[in-house]
């Protein structure tokens, strides 16, 4: 398998959607074919985010993939990066893709300007399955 980075909205996307690009990536990713890779950052924004009521997701199955994803991602302290990104707040996936030597799958690559990623090879949902098969 290959060492992943998913973007919350990839995971949002992925609690709302079943049998699209994102519920199967999650998928593999919780059958153990690919490992995600977080930072505390991450997990913290997983769970804020998820857990927002106007996103309107099941608590109980939100509940279980955030203890599933705090039991079973691999976690990494990356080393801060340089990225000049449109965002801020999407640095940590960033940093921990680059660390982990991962794949980052984001629902909006604009957020992820090549010139900022470096090394990081950025997909949206349907070119990493693509990439998978």
């Amino acid at each position: 398998g290959v060492n992943v980075v998913l973007d919350t909205n990839v995971l949002v996307s992925a609690l709302k959607t079943h049998g699209g690009n994102c519920a199967r990536l999650l998928d593999l990713v919780i059958e153990g074919d690919h490992v995600l890779c977080v930072d505390q950052r991450i997990l913290d924004e997983y769970e804020r985010v998820c857990r927002d009521p106007r996103l309107k997701l099941d608590p109980e199955i939100v509940g279980g993939l955030l203890e599933f994803l705090r039991a079973r991602a691999d976690r990494v302290v990356p080393r801060p990066l340089d990225a000049a990104l449109p965002d801020h707040d999407d640095r940590p996936f960033i940093e921990v893709a680059s660390h982990a030597n991962a794949a980052l799958v984001t629902g909006n690559k604009k957020h992820f300007p090549s010139r900022a990623c470096g090394a990081v090879r950025v997909f949206n949902p349907a070119e990493f399955v693509e990439e998978l098969r």
